[in-house]
């Protein structure tokens, strides 16, 4: 009795997760400004939504707070934009260019590509500018 109580507990465990894992679909989208210099990716499944937007000639001016790692570009959910520090990025030379003058849309995020730079916010406000010169979020 003991082993089929336990196998029935596994069988429901199994069952469980599995539905989980469906209800939490992995999304992730990216895309490049025509420089080359920004590039950035939606993704969701991982925890928030959030759009991430990372920048190969670094923040300028960057961050005073302290980073281990690398300043990579900046990054927001539902909330405030801010500074993103991390030891990865998001940069795919295979990702779709976003062309300058274009507006690309998903989930909470609108983002507009400009010859000065990248324009991005979300549903709530929020948002940022990214350029090679400078960054601004909030």
């Amino acid at each position: 009795m003991r082993v089929v109580s336990v196998l029935v507990a596994s069988v429901v465990c199994a069952v469980v997760v599995a539905v989980s894992a469906q209800g939490r679909q992995s999304v992730y989208v990216p895309f490049r400004m025509p420089s080359g210099n920004i590039a950035c990716a939606y993704f969701t499944g991982f925890g928030p939504v959030t759009l991430r937007c990372d920048i190969l000639s670094g923040l300028k001016p960057r961050p005073s707070r302290r980073c281990d790692l690398d300043w990579t570009g900046l990054s927001m959910g539902r909330g405030s934009a801010t500074p993103t520090c991390a030891g990865d990025t998001v940069y795919d030379r295979r990702a779709s260019v976003l062309t300058y003058g274009s507006v690309w849309r998903r989930g909470p995020f609108t983002c507009i590509s400009l010859l000065i730079g990248l324009s991005c916010v979300n549903s709530t406000g929020h948002g940022f500018f990214l350029s090679k010169e400078r960054w601004v979020a909030g």
